[in-house]
């Protein structure tokens, strides 16, 4: 069974370190002992098997930051309702009453919340992926496990803080007229590749924000952006009409991945929200942008994986 050596202590300034790890001696010996550095990122296909098999960890982890997130708070998980919902209700007050742009947007409420639980979501899981390593050094130096369980754990928790949200959701879509059809069923897959998306995204993240803690200041002015740029509040379409603008912009706001998801759902769980109204290949759309940023975003933070923590 192959042992472990643990990296040298760094030499004073301006010495030579008979041990250091640059030794080709010294590497010789170790490798015809059986000895690997402490810590050495595996190769890919050995990364995934250790993920597998740490998948309960991920779940449970992701169920017990859910259930302390809101220990604290006399109303507990009733938050994860409250918030999104709050979050709608001040859009619809702001953008569809005061500044109109509920006009001409047929079942403008479910229009406005489908909207915002979805890119919730997606912004729930890029900020939790920023802290991921920064936020649990203790953990990542005390244990040795992939490191990418943290993001994924993240991930995995704003998914089921979704799950949760879904439930009133349905309410509110019923108590709007829309009746369920079998074009809900089209919910899984969506969610299912914007899971894959916001995992890989968060991932790259996460590796990101290890090294630069100050990103996570800056990532709320970040996503607000986005989500301006997403028509969670509006119809893209209705705002772009009789307007001047560059085709190469318009392509833009309706190949962005936040807007690509949520017209997905908005077309699933809403009558009025026809095909029409969607981007071209918006399915190959959303496919394309969670396999590559999906691939993307687990390769670039394998990459780095023995680095974290560290320094």
């Amino acid at each position: 069974m192959p042992q472990t050596l643990a990296p040298p202590a760094p030499s004073p300034a301006g010495a030579s370190a008979p041990g250091a790890s640059g030794d080709p001696e010294l590497r010789a010996l170790a490798e015809r002992h059986g000895l690997t550095v402490s810590g050495a990122r595996p190769s890919l296909p050995e990364y995934v098997r250790q993920l597998w098999h740490r998948r309960h960890f991920i779940s449970a982890f992701a169920s017990a930051k859910m259930t302390a997130q809101y220990s604290q708070a006399k109303l507990g998980q009733v938050w994860q309702v409250a918030t999104p919902l709050l979050n709608a209700l001040v859009y619809y007050l702001i953008f569809g009453l005061l500044i109109g742009t509920k006009k001409g947007v047929p079942d403008f409420v479910p229009f406005l919340v489908t909207g915002v639980f979805i890119f919730t979501f997606t912004q729930s899981s890029v900020m939790a992926g920023t802290r991921a390593i920064s936020g649990n050094l203790g953990l990542v130096r005390a244990l040795h496990f992939p490191r990418a369980c943290l993001p994924i754990s993240f991930c995995l928790m704003q998914l089921q803080q979704l799950l949760f949200s879904m439930g009133v959701l349905v309410l509110i879509l019923l108590g709007f007229g829309q009746l369920p059809t079998w074009s809900w069923l089209l919910v899984i897959p969506a969610l299912t590749l914007q899971f894959m998306f916001n995992t890989g995204l968060a991932m790259v993240m996460a590796r990101l924000g290890s090294k630069t803690p100050d990103l996570a200041q800056l990532m709320p002015f970040i996503m607000r952006t986005w989500m301006y740029a997403s028509g969670v509040m509006f119809s893209i379409d209705l705002i772009l009409k009789d307007k001047q603008v560059p085709a190469f912009v318009e392509w833009l706001l309706n190949a962005n991945p936040a807007a690509v998801y949520i017209d997905l759902m908005r077309f699933a769980l809403i009558d009025s929200f026809t095909h029409e109204k969607l981007p071209h290949h918006v399915w190959a759309l959303a496919g394309g942008w969670a396999l590559l940023m999906g691939v993307v975003g687990f390769v670039y933070f394998w990459k780095a994986e023995e680095r974290y923590g560290r320094g």
